[in-house]
């Protein structure tokens, strides 16, 4: 098969990978994800499946094979030590590095990876708080962390990620200080889904419903 893993196909099957951890993957969601068509996402499942990326049926929707799993979390992996790099060594801003990591993934080979994790002092997670895979961290699967939207007035707990990428938002929540490992606690909430009042260190700021959704907490009491 001639060259089947193209730059495409490895955001195809990263985004499968993302999405695996958070549910079942359906095809209408991946279009979502992907900004395409559904008759384009469905292009690309059939040669992805004729190639043994990923297995797809109705009930159980888009999932990766062995093969498919393994080829998304190296790349996975790269994108998220890239990330590490390019805030803790390059000194870029949290918001601005994921569009850089994507570029630099596709062209690292194995030794450049292993070389990159040790400069890095083999970090656990990327600057948004996902686990990088290989490390324990990942193999751990935490799945105990909640949306700071769930939380009740009086409830406190640790950021442990932010789920979404969009520069814009990350860095409105840089100005806020709320990065991954700093403590919140909730202090008021508005009537009828309304706006959040949060505590972060020492300063109070209001939070709508919706940037909360996204940032992940644990140990929330």
């Amino acid at each position: 098969m001639p060259n089947a893993i193209t730059p495409a196909v490895e955001e195809y099957l990263e985004a499968i990978y993302k999405m695996s951890l958070e549910g079942q993957v359906i095809a209408a969601r991946l279009a979502e994800r992907m900004n395409v068509s559904p008759p384009t996402v469905a292009d690309m499942l059939r040669r992805l499946t004729e190639n043994g990326f990923v297995k797809v049926s109705r009930r159980e929707g888009v999932q990766l094979t062995r093969k498919g799993n393994e080829t998304a979390e190296s790349l996975v992996r790269r994108h998220r030590l890239w990330e590490r790099f390019l805030t803790d060594v390059l000194g870029l801003d949290w918001g601005e590095v994921h569009e850089e990591a994507c570029r630099l993934e596709h062209a690292m080979s194995p030794q450049v990876e292993e070389k990159l994790a040790q400069i890095l002092g083999n970090p656990e997670t990327c600057p948004h708080g996902f686990p990088i895979p290989g490390t324990k961290k990942a193999r751990q699967r935490d799945r105990d962390a909640v949306p700071l939207s769930q939380l009740c007035v009086g409830d406190e707990g640790v950021i442990e990620r932010v789920t979404e990428e969009e520069p814009k938002l990350l860095q409105y929540l840089a100005t806020l200080g709320l990065f991954p490992d700093a403590r919140v606690k909730v202090k008021e909430i508005a009537p009828f889904k309304g706006p959040m009042l949060v505590r972060v260190a020492g300063s109070q700021y209001a939070l709508g419903q919706e940037v909360a959704s996204k940032i992940m907490v644990k140990g929330s009491k």
